[in-house]
């Protein structure tokens, strides 16, 4: 199932770039009703993970390497193919979520693997999207901080995701340069040349010129498109950590990561798109482990619908928190935001 739910898209996305007409109508669709239709219609697969997909690595390569002719084509005919307006914005709709929940989703699985290739590629993965960062930002900050005020990624009980994302995106940028400098620094004075930085943001302005030779409507569009692809990772990351907190059990120390400080989803067709990634409690809890083999613990958080559902939910902060607020307060043990009898509401972040 992981190779149809991840792969079943590109080739409706090509041809949308390409043809337009129904093709666009067919990309869209791909990457939103139908996921719903088919997480109602998969059963959910067989208790035993580890045995699931063998061929998890190669499935993960392959993404990978395509990213980067989809991304470099869909923004090449997004800026100069035959498309109208509305063929054009179902095209950008449908290639940006394939991005931000898919290819997003695969290059957070290479860069957790061993193999220094993988990481290699996963990190370019990130530094086409001009999100670089997030390569030493997710395992040195977010894995290490997470459900803490230290964490820049875990959104607090009442915020909204159009507060949270500055927020993050500025935080995580800072916090994972800060990361990589101390982790230098331990070893001696180092050039600046080592800083894995210079990599990204030097990554990220040859993209950006090679964007911007080819004309301004090619880099509008690109430009366009790597703020789409990194709002789905971020409301990823808003969605699945929303209002949960690790205690504090000493002065600056922090009780272990548990299933209860991530939210998880089971749809099994939206879960395999974005190879697992809304199993996410066991992930925090095993970073190395490979997607195919991730479980959800009985007791962890569960968002009650799918995380691309979820996502779409948190672009209006009101609903958002009509339906989230009452869970996240019952798994931080806080009593609901209503006092009984009174109407009024307890202080919480501002939306």
């Amino acid at each position: 199932m992981f190779p149809a739910a991840t792969l079943l898209p590109v080739p409706l996305i090509a041809g949308a770039a390409a043809w337009g007409g129904g093709w666009t109508v067919a990309a869209v669709a791909a990457m939103t009703a139908f996921i719903t239709v088919m997480d109602r219609l998969v059963r959910l697969a067989p208790a035993e993970p580890e045995a699931e997909f063998p061929a998890g690595r190669s499935l993960s390569t392959g993404l990978g390497l395509l990213h980067f002719p989809l991304l470099a084509g869909g923004i090449w005919l997004l800026a100069s193919g035959d498309l109208n307006l509305a063929e054009r914005l179902g095209v950008f709709l449908a290639l940006g979520l394939w991005l931000g929940q898919v290819s997003n989703s695969n290059a957070h699985e290479l860069i957790h693997r061993g193999d220094r290739r993988l990481v290699r590629l996963g990190r370019w993965v990130y530094v086409s999207l001009l999100f670089g960062h997030y390569v030493s930002a997710h395992p040195k900050v977010h894995h290490r901080w997470v459900g803490s005020r230290h964490d820049p990624n875990t959104a607090r009980l009442g915020e909204s995701f159009w507060r949270f994302a500055p927020r993050a995106w500025r935080g995580s940028f800072i916090a994972g340069w800060r990361a990589e400098d101390a982790m230098l620094r331990r070893r001696g004075p180092y050039p600046w040349w080592r800083h894995p930085y210079t990599g990204y943001l030097g990554g990220a302005a040859l993209c950006l010129a090679a964007a911007a030779a080819l004309g301004p409507a090619v880099l509008g569009w690109y430009v366009t498109l790597c703020v789409h692809a990194q709002m789905q990772l971020l409301l990823s990351d808003y969605v699945q950590h929303y209002g949960l907190e690790r205690r504090e059990i000493a002065p600056g120390k922090l009780e272990p990561v548990g299933a209860r400080h991530s939210w998880n989803a089971p749809q099994p067709w939206s879960s395999r798109m974005m190879l697992h990634a809304p199993r996410h409690s066991d992930h925090h809890a095993h970073p190395a482990k490979s997607f195919d083999r991730l479980e959800i613990p009985a007791d962890a958080p569960m968002l009650p619908r799918s995380l691309p559902v979820m996502g779409a939910l948190a672009l209006w902060p009101r609903a958002w928190r009509r339906v989230m607020d009452r869970r996240a307060r019952r798994w931080r043990g806080e009593p609901p935001a209503h006092a009984p009898g009174t109407g009024q509401a307890r202080a919480s972040v501002p939306a």
